[in-house]
């Protein structure tokens, strides 16, 4: 018979040192423990001379990231790789080293430390421990946004395939990826589409790192430095994926209206986002809703609040579309 009180004490000691991991995460990604993995297994010794730490500390660190799964050690001593600790590797098909070490920086701990501060204000922790918002900060400290854009860019790539597999994209007209950062959607959604052509939206800085020159074929799209809440660039098929998370009820009615004031007739918009459920089964979008209580003024969204805004800003909703991974899809059209 099972002890429900001995397993929620349990639950509640492993889970109050969950902080742990990531922790240990950005050591190995910062020792570059996996590069030097990726050809051969090694021991501790080898591995210490070649990432410079402590030989002890060291394993006990790999020991402690291999009982989760991230590396492997053996019966000799060596440590492999496992697919987990690959996505540490830099140049790793699908790498997260830059996700990692942006959700791990001093700005993000000390965010969630103020998760308290944050429920009890209304306001987000970054704010009021920084003095200003996350995105006034990251313009006044330019040397924090190249790995900013590289971290929000590794956590999106991951949902990208299942966007692509479940929508029908259109083989025509003008795409704009509004607030799309460096373009990965877009680039995927013109590869996909030979016949559709692009535009990326997002701010001077974000666009220099675009991926866009990947694709070969330069006469598809076009580059739009720009503020999505000051205008939208004219188009038959917009994406808006990972944004109104970020922003307010007022906000997003705003980037969503100033789309639908340069729309095309026929045109749509796509909206990708995290849509919570009802019932209390765990779920990424309600892990997520929490970083960004700590980060931002925005929020996830249940279904009902995401048709909410539509409404207010002049849409409506035709289809919502889960998929494999963490996001859905919400398509609408102008009411």
């Amino acid at each position: 018979m099972t002890n429900t009180s001995e397993d929620a004490y349990r639950h509640i000691i492993t889970e109050s040192v969950a902080f742990l991991y990531p922790a240990a995460l950005r050591a190995a990604v910062l020792l570059e423990v996996a590069e030097h993995l990726a050809d051969e297994p090694r021991d501790v010794a080898e591995l210490a001379k070649l990432t410079g730490a402590n030989g002890p500390y060291l394993r006990r660190l790999l020991r402690f990231l291999a009982s989760h799964g991230t590396f492997l050690e053996d019966e000799d001593g060596r440590f492999h790789l496992t697919p987990q600790a690959d996505l540490l590797r830099a140049d790793a098909p699908r790498s997260m080293r830059a996700g990692v070490l942006l959700v791990t920086e001093d700005g993000w701990w000390q965010s969630a430390a103020g998760l308290t501060e944050a429920v009890r204000s209304g306001e987000p922790a970054f704010e009021r421990r920084f003095g200003q918002p996350i995105f006034a900060y990251l313009a006044e400290h330019p040397e924090h946004g190249p790995l900013f854009n590289a971290g929000m860019a590794a956590y999106s790539a991951g949902d990208i395939g299942y966007i692509i597999d479940g929508y029908d994209f259109p083989n025509d007209g003008v795409m704009v990826d509004v607030g799309g950062g460096r373009g990965g959607l877009l680039l995927a959604a013109l590869r996909a589409r030979p016949g559709l052509c692009g535009i990326l939206l997002d701010h001077e800085k974000v666009l220099a790192g675009n991926l866009l020159p990947e694709l070969g074929a330069d006469d598809r799209w076009t580059l739009h430095p720009g503020d999505f809440f000051s205008s939208v660039p004219a188009g038959d098929f917009y994406t808006v994926k990972n944004v109104l998370h970020d922003w307010d009820d007022d906000q997003c009615v705003q980037i969503l209206e100033n789309c639908r004031r340069a729309m095309n007739p026929g045109a749509r918009v796509l909206v990708v986002e995290a849509v919570i459920p009802p019932g209390n089964d765990p779920h990424f979008g309600k892990t997520l809703d929490i970083m960004m209580l700590t980060l931002l003024p925005g929020q996830e969204r249940t279904q009902l609040e995401f048709e909410r805004i539509f409404e207010r800003a002049g849409f409506r909703i035709t289809q919502v579309i889960p998929t494999p991974g963490n996001l859905s899809l919400i398509e609408a059209v102008p009411a």
